[in-house]
């Protein structure tokens, strides 16, 4: 199975000294269990949803050819709801739920995909007041696709070593304690664990 993770910089791992985060967690697991896991890590900082689909297609493809079981996780939003220095957002509330709805749309079309909600950011609490509003709104165009959607922002934000460990980093970022507990919710997740069956 090859599973590509599509998304932003808490997709990449950002700020883990053991260069994991939550996805090469979650395969870990996976491979130690017995299942061969091929993981991609397609996460780039600051990237936003109009990113994404720009670029999604083209990176999955080179990786997952028709002749093998291929899956597809996305995790993006929160760099769409940070304020640039003008104040304006870096993508539009609409245009980020017509990202994901193109994105998606393709993507399970082609694949079996996943959505995981976007996570806090934790040094701006308007910001994650957008991002938390904005996981509801992904919740509701997963469910009219069909694609199964898993919020974490609430756990991740109400988590002690998430936040602990974000405001010893860079104020947005966990080590691998916090990536730890991502991996965690996500392994708990029936829609995950379905997959490795």
């Amino acid at each position: 199975m090859r599973i590509c993770f599509l998304g932003d910089s808490f997709v990449n791992g950002t700020g883990d000294d053991d260069c994991l985060g939550w996805t090469g967690r979650i395969c870990s697991s996976a491979r130690r269990s017995g299942l061969d896991v091929t993981h991609y890590n397609l996460g780039i900082r600051r990237d936003t949803s109009a990113d994404i689909l720009a670029r999604w297609r083209q990176e999955a493809g080179r990786r997952v050819s028709p002749d093998v079981d291929g899956r597809l996780v996305f995790s993006f939003g929160g760099n769409d709801c940070i304020a640039d220095c003008a104040g304006a957002f870096r993508v539009a509330r609409g245009e980020a739920l017509g990202n994901a709805r193109s994105i998606l749309l393709e993507a399970s079309k082609w694949l079996p995909t996943l959505m995981i909600g976007p996570a806090p950011v934790s040094f701006d609490a308007a910001a994650d007041d957008r991002i938390a509003a904005l996981s509801e709104e992904l919740a509701h165009v997963c469910a009219s696709i069909g694609v199964p959607y898993l919020p974490v922002f609430a756990a991740l934000a109400m988590s002690g070593i998430w936040s602990r460990e974000a405001a010893r980093g860079d104020g947005t970022h966990p080590n691998g304690g916090g990536y730890a507990e991502f991996a965690a919710i996500i392994g708990r997740w029936s829609a995950w664990t379905g997959w490795l069956c």
